[in-house]
């Protein structure tokens, strides 16, 4: 039941007027609470987006931490990081095994603390340095547990995103390993220079061992010459020793003359002039192969000169054809009083070389042909050699220089003997090529300067 007015017409209004204003107070309180909601919703959604991310960085920060751990625990290599007053933060598992002590008894020590006292000069200015530039390669030495470790030491600084400088961080490793490879370094090295050396030597002994055969059948022609004038002048010496001896004895003129017929003096005298000329000559070549010989095998370097190419050829010719157990044709064209520039000790190893290398290749071949050439071009010298044997393939053609790449069979060539050569020709400014002829076989050239300060 309706109260009771005296105007229903009003009564009726003030209640649609109530009804009228409660209405949008009802609606806006709902529409409040659902904003409420909504934001509420909002919040927990960014705090467990949030809460993710947290996880995730946690999750990241501490497999990033597990890794640095695991690097510094592998390190052989002392780490020491510090703060900019020196206060030690933290070290690796190497520098405790040096010093014996754990790394949480280490953390806020200074580090110059660990540093053997001569030292400690040496390190207390590390701070200001590293302001300047990292310190590299500082020797000193930290007090370990068996005595002092002598280090390697390299100090940088420590930055914070700002670029301040904010500590410094060492690392150090033990000098007895560096050393210890320096040394096996140096010791290898030397070996294999000495080995070097003797592998050269031994090419050249092996080419001059090569020319004792034909150098020794060489020598014996003049020396066997010289001995037999000798024995001839030994024997005309007792003849005049007689006559002399009755010359002093006052025999008459008669018997001496006698005596002259009977031991043919003047025959003798005339034949001492050819006895002596005859002994010189033999002594003077003898003089002549010794020096080539000398030459030849001498280790040491003299100074360049000019010096007869031809009789450098004609020399190891006929030494290698002397020496060599198999017959071949030489074709010798070679001009006389044609010179080159250089050592003509070394330029005559190059050319045995060449010359025995070329005899070697027609060891199977039916035809045995070696044709020397040699001409003056210009201000430098050419000389080549050509075999007729079955020549190079091209793979090994561009090999031939390379040390120790032999074609011949196992323990017949070291393959240093073209390497050295090549080496000893480009030290005189020259060119030494190797090719194939068209019709077969191989042709060695051999250019040379023919005067001082001349490059081919």
């Amino acid at each position: 039941m309706l109260p009771h007015h005296k105007n229903g017409v009003n009564d009726l209004s003030s209640i649609s007027d109530e009804k009228k204003i409660d209405t949008p107070m009802d609606g806006g309180t709902e529409d409040a609470w659902v904003s409420v909601i909504q934001k509420m919703d909002e919040a927990y959604a960014d705090l467990v987006h949030s809460q993710v991310e947290v996880e995730e960085k946690n999750a990241e920060l501490e497999e990033n931490k597990l890794f640095f751990d695991s690097i510094q625990s592998s390190m052989s290599d002392v780490l020491i990081v510090c703060d900019h007053n020196g206060a030690i933060q933290r070290v690796n598992s190497a520098l405790e095994n040096l010093t014996g002590r754990k790394g949480d008894s280490l953390v806020g020590v200074h580090f110059t603390t660990l540093v053997e006292e001569r030292f400690l000069q040496k390190v207390d200015s590390f701070l200001n340095q590293i302001r300047i530039q990292p310190v590299r390669d500082c020797e000193l030495e930290l007090i370990g547990t068996e005595g002092s470790v002598p280090l390697s030491m390299n100090c940088s600084p420590r930055k914070n995103h700002r670029g301040r400088l904010v500590g410094m961080v060492l690392i150090g490793r033990p000098l007895g390993e560096l050393q210890k490879a320096y040394i096996d370094l140096n010791n290898t090295h030397a070996e294999l220079k000495l080995a070097q050396e003797r592998l050269v030597q031994s090419e050249k002994m092996a080419s001059l061992g090569r020319l004792v055969a034909g150098v020794a059948h060489e020598l014996n022609n003049p020396i066997s010459f010289v001995y037999g004038n000798m024995h001839a002048l030994q024997r005309y010496t007792e003849r005049l020793s007689l006559y002399f001896d009755a010359i002093n004895e006052g025999q008459s003129r008669e018997s001496l003359k006698a005596m002259r017929e009977e031991l043919r003096l003047d025959k003798l005298i005339r034949d001492l002039n050819s006895l002596v000329d005859g002994t010189m000559e033999g002594a003077d070549r003898v003089k002549e192969i010794v020096n080539d010989l000398r030459q030849f095998s001498s280790t040491q370097e003299s100074e360049k000169t000019c010096f007869d190419l031809t009789h450098v050829i004609r020399t190891a010719l006929h030494w290698i054809i002397k020496e060599s157990k198999q017959s071949v044709d030489v074709v010798e064209i070679v001009p006389d009083g044609l010179y080159a520039f250089g050592h003509s000790g070394q330029i005559h190893q190059v050319v045995v070389n060449l010359i025995q290398n070329a005899v070697d290749a027609m060891i199977d071949s039916q035809v045995k042909c070696l044709e020397l050439q040699a001409v003056q071009v210009g201000k430098r010298v050419e000389f080549s050699v050509s075999d007729t044997g079955p020549g190079v393939s091209e793979d090994n053609l561009s090999r031939l220089f390379d040390p120790f790449f032999t074609t011949k069979p196992v323990g017949q060539g070291t393959g240093l003997g073209l390497s050295i050569s090549y080496g000893i020709v480009s030290e005189h400014g020259g060119k030494l090529e190797i090719s194939n002829q068209p019709l077969g076989g191989v042709r060695a050239l051999l250019v040379l300067p023919s005067e001082e300060n001349d490059i081919v």
